[in-house]
């Protein structure tokens, strides 16, 4: 399929969700192109995609250098000794989840990054991620890094959950979102909740999501 055909699927379901959501937010769709060519995510563009996502620093570098006026996203978990090599040429990181990291960042940004904070809401020891009770602590004592701008809050749901629970989890990363933004931190703004993929994006969307993040789906 045609990613222009993908997206306009994509577009009928973020409306259809958005009316079944108490927030009714059309969240920006982030294109996951790590599994394709530089080329398909130029198809992704031309059709009318903003915000390209990767999470290997090779991959991410190659579609920065060769497609113009996007918004690039780093999605993946960034290795400490890797940030040198990429934090100046991401717009959004979408895993912050240790202050090793948040600390390398820092040193190394030579402009403030807009960061989500990553939250294991599931509890699942294969992911990445600060505990939900650790959220608010840990965004406080981001305050000192001026490089460092909390826009919002990540999550994955499991690959093998039910929507019962995707739901569960995704509710309560908004409720996390929503308890930091009236906060009112200056380093931390937290209006935004990057959660939902290609299997879970609607659920992702009536539960408040503004950022889905879709590879499969939208490019294959």
């Amino acid at each position: 399929m045609e990613v222009k055909d993908n997206l306009e699927v994509i577009l009928n379901d973020i409306e259809e969700s958005k009316s079944n959501s108490p927030y009714h937010q059309t969240p920006t769709i982030i294109a996951v192109t790590k599994y394709v060519s530089t080329e398909r995510a130029k198809e992704a563009v031309s059709a009318g995609i903003k915000d390209l996502g990767e999470n290997r620093i090779e991959g991410f570098i190659e579609k920065k250098e060769n497609i113009d006026n996007v918004t690039m996203h780093f999605i993946g978990s960034l290795q400490t000794r890797k940030v040198k090599e990429v934090i100046n040429q991401v717009d959004y990181l979408h895993s912050l989840d240790r202050m090793s990291l948040a600390k390398e960042i820092q040193k190394r940004a030579d402009k403030k990054v807009k960061c989500f904070i990553q939250v294991n809401v599931s509890g699942e020891d294969s992911k990445h991620g600060i505990k939900p009770e650790e959220v608010q602590s840990f965004t406080q004592s981001l305050a000192e890094y001026d490089n460092i701008e909390v826009v919002g809050l990540m999550t994955m749901a499991p690959l093998e959950a039910n929507e019962i629970e995707i739901r569960a989890y995704f509710k309560h990363l908004k409720q996390l979102q929503l308890k930091i933004q009236e906060l009112a931190l200056p380093h931390a703004p937290c209006t935004e909740t990057s959660m939902g993929m290609s299997n879970d994006y609607k659920i992702a969307i009536e539960e408040g999501a503004t950022f889905i993040r879709i590879g499969t789906k939208l490019v294959g």
